[in-house]
């Protein structure tokens, strides 16, 4: 396993005197869960009707589910990007997932995301926090073996895999999150945790005690393959839960759960095999992806809600309410970096412009309807719509105030949905409300007109030379 230790961050920023922290007293840590490909409805506290997610329904229970959060794409890199950043990975000119080089050249992206960009951790460096990363990275690819570690964004330790180096495996990840939590707890020191699990993501790498679990369920072999591997994941989580009990850290801890995008979904006549991944070895590919989105259009890879539309579920006793589910702040992945920096009481760069904004307010309770600042997608999808795949055309998609426009790659189909009165887009509204199609139409343009023409070279492997 991969644990190394990072040097300090060259670049500090300072702490602000009037934040949440003054007025909550020592700063929280804070564990970040992001899944790969759980789809909104792969939780049993969400209605699933075999998976069981004891552990994650425990963080509901004892939380806030708030049903309105959207990732910043339908894939991998883009949308972890986001996170990282707390700004449209269309800015980075990633607007897909990072492959070998070949490919991400094809795409007009870099190779990895730039080391010297405003980040999360490197922030939450600088206001004291002990940082680190666990799990999934795919900011590069392990097929890339000149790109940066993720200790080069900021982490004190980290263990990854889909990075450049040795790979963890991908079991390891809450043992690894223990031990650190543990060492920081010692020093004294808060915390911050990316603990990013490879689940529900292929190949499918279950375990057999697992899928013991489920031998009475009646289910074809794919479910109870899909099923095994979210209740291995969801024990994972529940043994992280545990040790911050053990350590008298719950009522310290904010602890959030989501995932990076919607359920990926093979073909209907996809086969049940193994397949294999350079960075996580041998398991079940496609045929064992079960995951559903409990009536949102789409899956991964698309801009309707069943592609962004996640779960999203915080707990943190004392601040944000318990047993309560919130079905109207819009919170967006581009908001967790100031969101965690006003909680950890780290003041933004002056010259940094986030996409996103503060939702402190919304965590704690504070109604909002619709989303005062706008967000924007951007992703390569094939036009026309493939019969198999009705809801993965859209290319570029806009969220201003109540309204929601997607777009094909060239504007020349449109659809327009009231978000707010409507999550399941049920209704195409833009016969009705064509000034709403041209408000959105012309933040799009605005916003498509900024973004960068290519990635800098800087941030190209060497293997593009061969």
């Amino acid at each position: 396993m991969l644990f190394v230790l990072a040097g300090a961050a060259e670049s500090r920023c300072a702490a602000a005197e009037d934040t949440v922290t003054s007025s909550v007293g020592k700063k929280p840590n804070i564990l970040f869960i992001f899944a790969d490909d759980w789809g909104w409805g792969d939780l049993s506290c969400h209605g699933h009707p075999y998976v069981r997610t004891p552990n994650i329904d425990r963080l509901a229970r004892e939380g806030t589910d708030f049903e309105r959060f959207t990732v910043a794409s339908g894939v991998c890199s883009p949308s972890r990007t986001a996170v990282m950043t707390g700004q449209f990975p269309a800015r980075h000119n990633i607007d897909g997932h990072f492959a070998w080089v070949p490919s991400n050249a094809k795409r007009n992206m870099p190779d990895w995301l730039d080391p010297s960009a405003v980040t999360l951790p490197r922030l939450l460096q600088s206001g004291g926090y002990k940082t680190a990363h666990f799990g999934k990275w795919h900011l590069s690819n392990d097929m890339i073996p000149d790109s940066p570690t993720p200790a080069e964004y900021g982490y004190d330790r980290y263990g990854a895999f889909n990075c450049s180096g040795e790979q963890m495996p991908v079991h390891e990840d809450a043992n690894e999150t223990i031990k650190f939590i543990e060492a920081a707890h010692s020093e004294g020191d808060p915390f911050f945790v990316n603990l990013w699990v490879h689940e529900p993501h292929t190949p499918f790498h279950v375990i057999p005690k697992y899928r013991w679990r489920f031998r009475h369920s009646g289910l074809s072999e794919a479910d109870e393959i899909y099923a095994a591997v979210l209740s291995h994941a969801d024990d994972r989580i529940g043994e992280v839960l545990d040790a911050l009990d053990r350590l008298k850290l719950t009522d310290e801890t904010l602890v959030i759960f989501s995932s990076d995008n919607g359920p990926a979904r093979g073909s209907a006549n996809a086969k049940l095999e193994l397949s294999y991944d350079t960075a996580t070895g041998a398991g079940f590919g496609i045929g064992a992806a079960k995951g559903i989105t409990a009536g949102r259009k789409g899956y991964k890879a698309s801009l309707f809600e069943g592609g962004i539309n996640v779960p999203f579920i915080v707990r943190w006793p004392g601040k944000v309410a318990a047993g309560e589910t919130n079905d109207s702040a819009m919170i967006s992945a581009v908001d967790l970096l100031p969101t965690f920096c006003e909680i950890a009481g780290v003041k933004l760069p002056s010259a940094y412009q986030p996409d996103g904004v503060s939702q402190v307010s919304a965590l704690q309770g504070q109604s909002s309807t619709g989303r005062t600042k706008p967000l924007f997608w951007k992703y390569g999808a094939r036009w026309p719509a493939q019969k198999s795949r009705p809801h993965h055309w859209a290319s570029y998609c806009v969220v201003n105030e109540r309204w929601k426009l997607l777009a094909n790659q060239d504007s020349s189909y449109l659809e327009l949905y009231d978000i707010v009165s409507d999550p399941y887009e049920s209704t195409d509204l833009k016969e009705t409300h064509p000034n709403a199609v041209s408000k959105l139409s012309e933040q799009l343009a605005d916003w498509k007109a900024s973004l960068p023409e290519s990635p800098d070279s800087k941030l190209f492997s060497s293997l593009r030379k061969n």
